[in-house]
């Protein structure tokens, strides 16, 4: 049986040898524009290439300058003496030393002005020199023993007045009230301040505190003066 298709006519036939044909051409032709050079055109009159011997040497024209006139001379006119007459000689006194001795007068003390030094209008607890009197503590003899006696009644009067807000038990509230008062100048509380962590402890605190008696106000220097004091109430219930 005959081919259908005549096999010097198939378009396939030669595709490789044309392929590595073309190859080759592109080739060549890269080759020859990456070697390819041109120059620039060279000038006959370009200096660059002119032989130096062969310029022609100019002389410099000769050229004339008129010079300035010299500065005439400053004539200096001679100073002014003014003649004075003779100062009288001054008698210096004798610089007499400010030290003390034997014979120097002393003033007396009720002459000496002593600044009276001021006294500030409020003074922590730990730092006022006689501090407030909690009621029952005026026989104490120190200072040391008003001071723990009047810390002692504080805690009795807490312990005393003391009732567990209903509403803090239901919710189960716990907890520290940090309250801080002042004794005022005239031994009355004000100027409460409370911080705790639920406000129906910190009601009860306040309530506490407003129970406290009337107290001896504390003293510097023998005038009466603000007294700040702080102290802590815990809430806790009972297992």
């Amino acid at each position: 049986m005959e081919p259908k298709k005549n096999p010097n006519l198939e378009v396939k036939r030669n595709s490789l040898l044309y392929f590595f044909v073309g190859m080759t051409l592109v080739l060549l032709m890269a080759y020859l524009a990456l070697e390819w050079k041109s120059y620039d055109p060279i000038s006959d009159w370009d200096t660059g290439q002119m032989d130096p011997r062969t310029l022609l040497e100019e002389e410099p024209p000769i050229t004339f300058h008129k010079l300035p006139d010299p500065p005439k001379p400053q004539v200096q006119t001679p100073p002014v003496i003014d003649v004075v007459e003779d100062e009288e000689d001054v008698i210096e006194d004798v610089i007499k030393s400010s030290d003390s001795d034997q014979n120097t007068e002393i003033a007396p003390i009720e002459s000496i002005e002593v600044e009276e030094e001021e006294i500030p209008d409020e003074v922590p607890f730990i730092l006022i020199e006689d501090a407030p009197i909690f009621p029952g503590c005026e026989n104490e003899k120190t200072e040391k023993g008003k001071r723990a006696c009047f810390q002692e009644q504080m805690l009795k009067h807490i312990r005393k007045n003391f009732r567990y807000p209903e509403m803090a038990q239901e919710m189960g509230l716990e907890g520290r009230v940090s309250v801080i008062f002042t004794v005022q100048k005239d031994g009355s509380v004000g100027d409460i301040r409370l911080r705790g962590p639920h406000e129906s402890l910190e009601k009860e605190a306040a309530r506490i505190i407003s129970k406290l008696p009337k107290f001896q106000p504390g003293k510097q220097r023998g005038t009466p003066v603000k007294v700040p004091y702080s102290i802590p109430i815990t809430f806790k219930l009972n297992p």
